[in-house]
């Protein structure tokens, strides 16, 4: 049976570019944003309950979501953001469970930006924590996403606080230095996360 490694962090932290450190060692990557873009493509059962909790403005002329509009809608309004996690998180999670099942390999890393704040600790092994500070987050974040630090510090308050984060961990990448430091980190994950 594969290990799977939970791995999230805050916005800007860098969960993308240690899974493509992780990749570049072999290991199987699991994206939850990118299984979340799948269960809600035009057809699926899950696009269907979104449109009708929340009304047909949700979807675009071509049938698909309309993730502009989802995203200022439930980062606005709490009760909103539940309902839609509750549609679209037991999907998700049950398709990331069909593949690991796939997966040939001593563990795969499974890469949930909102692990903590949701069920999802229930199909993993442990949890990879990829740290920085929060005025880390705000500089790279507000680069990558060219986003005022007012939208970011929003985002941040819908996460769990670091301090809660770090106390979840099973290991913690501290991400403040450069890429090779990453990479260090990572290495050393990669040989211990094989022996186990």
């Amino acid at each position: 049976m594969v290990l799977k490694i939970g791995l999230t962090g805050g916005i800007g932290s860098g969960k993308s570019t240690a899974c493509e450190i992780f990749s570049e060692l072999d290991v199987p990557i699991i994206d939850a944003d990118i299984v979340a873009r799948k269960v809600v493509q035009a057809g699926m059962p899950a696009l269907q309950l979104i449109k009708e909790e929340f009304g047909e403005d949700i979807i675009t002329k071509d049938g698909l979501l309309d993730r502009k509009k989802v995203r200022d809608q439930i980062f606005t309004n709490e009760i909103d953001r539940k309902k839609l996690e509750n549609i679209l998180h037991p999907v998700i999670y049950e398709r990331i469970v069909h593949e690991t099942e796939n997966i040939d390999s001593s563990y795969c890393i499974i890469s949930i930006p909102l692990l903590l704040e949701t069920e999802a600790l229930d199909i993993i092994d442990r949890v990879l924590i990829i740290d920085v500070s929060e005025k880390l987050q705000l500089s790279r974040a507000s680069v990558r996403d060219n986003a005022s630090l007012n939208d970011i510090k929003r985002i941040i308050r819908t996460q769990m606080s670091r301090d809660n984060r770090l106390a979840a961990a099973d290991d913690i990448i501290n991400n403040e230095g450069d890429i090779e430091n990453l990479r260090r980190q990572i290495h050393d994950l990669h040989e211990f996360y094989k022996s186990i």
